[in-house]
């Protein structure tokens, strides 16, 4: 488990054959997982200055690939007793979605992002999201596309400076969204609004 709040930023030192090596002030062990990018991977090699992660075939298939390259977010796994302050994250992708705008807002900057309409369903209006291993609220939601506001710590602890129109992030929707659905399914008296309702009272 994570928290969605990044530890640090990893320098991309290379990714060939289903392993990805990094840089990085944190010093994980042999077996420990990590979230890069928001992605759960476990750490496989080590060397005096970097630390190796390897992807599986499903993993590669899930996740936005072109984006290991120079920086990326990174965050060990939760320990016990650790201080939650984001919100739970399992560091499993979900889907990929698409900026579609970027605008700045007074002190803030909004971004608008696309996804597939099969996972429109795990998006609730001041729910929360993980874009990219970032835990963020979600604001409103639009068709298949929904907003979110990035603060300026926000912009200065993460790479999402550096985003552009376009690019592909990878998302995990909300866990107890997609538990709650699946619970309920089929079942026609039953709203996102009652659900939000019962998630207020934990």
């Amino acid at each position: 488990m994570f928290t969605g709040l990044i530890r640090e930023f990893a320098t991309v030192v290379s990714y060939e054959n289903s392993y990805l090596t990094l840089k990085a002030k944190y010093r994980p062990k042999i077996g420990d997982s990590i979230a890069t990018n928001g992605v759960c991977l476990t750490v496989v090699k080590l060397t005096d200055s970097t630390f190796t992660v390897e992807l599986s075939a499903e993993t590669r298939a899930l996740m936005a690939i072109e984006n290991l390259k120079i920086r990326v977010h990174i965050e060990p796994a939760m320990a016990i007793g650790d201080r939650l302050e984001g919100h739970i994250v399992q560091g499993h992708v979900d889907c990929l979605g698409t900026i579609k705008s970027i605008t700045k807002n007074q002190n803030a900057t909004d971004m608008v992002i696309s996804l597939p309409k099969e996972f429109s369903k795990f998006i609730i209006p001041k729910g929360s999201i993980a874009i990219d291993g970032v835990s963020l609220t979600i604001n409103d939601i639009t068709n298949n596309e929904f907003r979110l506001t990035i603060i300026t710590h926000t912009l200065e602890k993460t790479i999402f400076s550096e985003y552009r129109e376009g690019r592909k992030v990878n998302i995990e929707t909300d866990m107890f969204a997609r538990y709650i659905y699946h619970m309920f399914r089929g079942k026609k008296d039953i709203s996102w609004d009652s659900v939000d309702k019962m998630m207020a009272l934990y």
